[in-house]
């Protein structure tokens, strides 16, 4: 069983990890433990071709400081030589007698690690903070897993199931604290997806703003999905980036060979806000892997629903979710919540709770 010392040692590799960037490689950190349990060395993955992170930790160490160590890592070890040789094998030669990591490599060629360890005389434990490295982790085992992007689908909603007014407008069901939510929530993502019916209708920009309007440092590149062409005037293209479309009907298997082509140009989370049919299109389809719901306490009845048709037609074909978190934000509530089986069965959280919001900010 871990020590004390090693928990404090995985938290500290899942902070350091954070430092590294998120791309096509996972973010992951590394602490060694002397005998007595203090750290002696940390390190952490810096990016494609750059040591991985128990690597870069036992180069900060002198020939043979490491004997007797325990490496804390928040993956696997990896066992393949890629742009860099297996950690595996560095951390057998560099005389580490224990390793500690939270979740296993799901890759087919860089899994294995761990046997390779024990197979050398080394003590392995797996799974310590497994849940937290899973998050940090998120898109990129998605990508993993299932070979595509991590989504995540947005709405908002009046308490009755409705996104806009009978008259079609929308602005605002929610209030400031949700919206302001919602955009770093846009600067997480890589790509932000809506369809050419939100885009024709409501001329949206598709950035990631301050409460001042100003833009956020990171924008993730706009994706619009549908053939009808967008206006020369649209305010999507004075976006920071040029934008993505992708012609094909969503309702026709189009989202699929998209987010493959997304995931050809790097992008691991794609954030869905396109209105209620691509949001419906992406659950039918099984393409969401994480569901924000943003409920306002108003009513507005009429027909303007917040979904469409998901391929429900009796209780029994009920789109089961897994609720990780209901927040309060102002008046309103976020739902976040993950579908069952196939496409986010490795997602599933901890029972639902309800969160205040936090007052540390933005890591």
């Amino acid at each position: 069983m871990a020590s004390t010392a090693e928990h404090d040692a995985m938290r500290r590799a899942l902070a350091i990890a954070q430092r590294g960037p998120r791309g096509v490689n996972p973010q992951v950190g590394a602490v060694l433990l002397g005998r007595d349990g203090s750290i002696i060395a940390e390190g952490w993955h810096r990016g494609a071709g750059t040591p991985h992170a128990e690597v870069d930790a036992l180069s900060k160490l002198a020939p043979g400081e490491a004997r007797g160590a325990t490496a804390i890592v928040t993956l696997e070890p990896c066992n393949h030589t890629g742009r860099t040789g297996p950690c595996s094998e560095a951390l057998i030669a560099a005389g580490v007698t224990r390793v500690v990591y939270a979740i296993a490599d799901p890759g087919d060629h860089s899994s294995g690690g761990g046997t390779r360890l024990r197979a050398a005389g080394v003590d392995v434990e797996a799974g310590l903070l497994a849940d937290e490295a899973t998050t940090l982790l998120e898109s990129w085992l998605t990508v993993q897993r299932l070979g595509r992007p991590h989504v995540t689908v947005k709405w908002a909603q009046s308490l009755d199931g409705r996104a806009a007014a009978p008259d079609g407008t929308s602005q605002w069901i929610t209030g400031p604290a949700a919206r302001a939510d919602v955009h770093r929530r846009r600067a997480e993502a890589d790509a932000i997806v809506a369809g050419t019916g939100t885009v024709l209708a409501d001329d949206p920009a598709l950035t990631a703003r301050a409460e001042d309007g100003t833009l956020l440092s990171h924008q993730p590149v706009p994706v619009v999905v549908g053939a009808r062409p967008v206006p020369e005037d649209a305010t999507l293209r004075r976006h920071p980036h040029p934008f993505l479309q992708y012609p094909g009907d969503p309702a026709s298997g189009g989202l699929a060979a998209a987010l493959e082509d997304l995931r050809t140009r790097g992008v691991q989370r794609v954030f869905v806000e396109g209105g209620p049919a691509v949001a419906a299109s992406f659950l039918r389809e099984r393409l969401a892997d994480e569901l924000l719901v943003y409920v306002a306490p108003v009513l507005l009845g009429g027909d303007r629903l917040a979904l469409h048709d998901i391929g429900v037609t009796t209780i029994g074909e009920a789109k089961r979710l897994v609720v990780a978190s209901v927040t309060p934000l102002g008046d309103d509530l976020l739902y976040v919540a993950h579908p069952t089986p196939p496409a986010a069965a490795d997602a599933l959280r901890a029972p639902a709770r309800v969160d205040q919001p936090s007052s540390e900010g933005d890591e």
